[in-house]
């Protein structure tokens, strides 16, 4: 909230509480409307929109919607002394100036405030689902309401104030080149996701590493096969972008099972020779006794039909074969045991692998905050999906912690959610990963 307790903003908070308490004004002098009613369309409008440190038309509206929410909040208190001392002025004799001003108030109110809930509903990503529901919920109830829009405000103006931060940061020349790898970064995602433009699976972290100077391309293979085919897929992709780029060989980056593959690819199908690194990210490499116990307990029958509606709806979203089924078995820790036992990995590439652990079911999203007590009794300290246990493979391994109950999730990891950890930006942890590949000379 620091950045609304200026000049500029008091002075809007000033200007609308005058306009929203102007009906007496504008009933003794008509003429005053036209200045009111511009003022007020322009006080609806303007405050917010010309944020000093961003181009960005989201943090634009995000902030203009945070503003006017904070006008409205600090406009109650004016509007209620007004009204009260009205109501001294006019009952009994003029009872009807107090009512009808009144009703002008909270109309003009209800703009203020659904001109900028609007606003931050539409553009926050740090609001969640959680403080939507709660603000839906919570909207008629008294004091309680107001307790929930001050948190609001406090959610939109962080975020506001951290996103503006870190594009002054990311617009700085001198750091303009600091993830220029020799060789392109190709980032693969996991299961159950597919790589696509309106949704990216990587969260802000591309646009990150493309504004300090990365060159990233996508594995873009299917969200559920067998590791093999996987494998056979993201060969070929890879293999594709080297020839086409003439970049002779590329960093991979690979997030949750795409790891696995990656490693198949590398070993099975003659990967190696494009290869210049693999990085693994909350890769299980000696899988999930969850799941083992989860296949070994569900019935089958109730495994076909969701196996079979998944694969409905990836086929129609442009999986050609997707196979659910086998997707989850090849993460069971016996198949994994029996998949290291097969495969070999060059010293010539250099390896590495990342994992991270929630301290407290609270401290992920759905679903991962309910998984993790469950995989927990089968593989110990985890990120809502995989056991601490599993992530440690190549030749430098990286478990990540954040202080207090937070920790880390397996989707925040990928900045799945968007969301801003205290304690750990994830956007520069990777700015610091791909760093580190350029240091090698990689």
């Amino acid at each position: 909230m620091k950045r609304y307790i200026n000049p500029p903003c008091i002075v809007y908070f000033v200007l609308m509480s005058l306009l929203l308490n102007s009906y007496i004004i504008v009933k003794e002098l008509p003429p005053a409307l036209a200045v009111v009613v511009p003022l007020f369309i322009l006080l609806n409008l303007l405050p917010g929109t010309r944020v000093k440190g961003t181009k960005r038309l989201r943090l634009k509206i995000c902030n203009h919607g945070t503003l006017m929410l904070a006008i409205f909040a600090c406009s109650l208190l004016p509007s209620f002394v007004w009204h009260t001392v009205l109501a001294f002025l006019t009952i009994p004799d003029a009872y009807m100036d107090l009512v009808w001003s009144m009703v002008y108030c909270v109309i003009a109110s209800s703009v203020v405030f659904w001109n900028g809930i609007i606003c931050v509903y539409c553009t926050s990503t740090q609001m969640g689902i959680k403080w939507r529901v709660i603000g839906v919920l919570c909207c008629m109830t008294p004091i309680l309401n107001l307790i929930v829009l001050t948190r609001i405000i406090k959610v939109t103006s962080d975020e506001v104030e951290f996103e503006i931060k870190k594009e002054q940061v990311l617009g700085d020349p001198a750091l303009s080149e600091l993830c220029k790898t020799k060789y392109p970064l190709v980032l693969v995602h996991g299961v159950f996701f597919r790589d696509s433009k309106l949704f990216n699976y990587w969260g802000r972290i591309p646009r990150t590493l493309k504004l300090h100077g990365a060159t990233i391309y996508y594995g873009q293979h299917q969200s559920a096969l067998p590791v093999k085919e996987s494998a056979r897929e993201l060969a070929s992709r890879i293999k594709f972008i080297v020839e086409r780029s003439g970049c002779e060989k590329v960093n991979i980056i690979a997030h949750s099972k795409g790891g696995l593959d990656c490693r198949y690819a590398i070993s099975e199908f003659g990967l190696a020779p494009y290869v210049a690194s693999l990085t693994t990210v909350s890769t299980p490499h000696r899988g999930c006794l969850f799941a083992d116990k989860l296949l070994d307990t569900i019935p089958q029958s109730i495994k076909d039909k969701v196996a079979a509606a998944y694969n409905v709806t990836l086929t129609a979203l442009g999986d050609e074969c997707p196979d659910f089924l086998a997707a989850v078995n090849d993460l069971t820790a016996a198949a994994c045991k029996k998949r290291n036992e097969l495969l070999s990995f060059p010293d010539e590439i250099y390896s590495q692998s990342v994992g991270s652990v929630m301290e407290h079911p609270k401290s992920g999203r759905f679903p991962l905050n309910l998984s993790y007590r469950y995989v927990k009794n089968y593989d110990g300290e985890n990120d809502g999906l995989v056991g601490e246990s599993s992530f440690a493979w190549g030749e430098k391994y990286t478990l990540l912690r954040c202080k207090g109950k937070r920790g880390i999730s397996h989707g925040d990891m990928i900045d799945l959610n968007r969301e801003n950890i205290r304690d750990f930006d994830v956007r520069e942890f990777y700015v610091d990963l791909i760093r580190d590949l350029r240091n090698r000379g990689l």
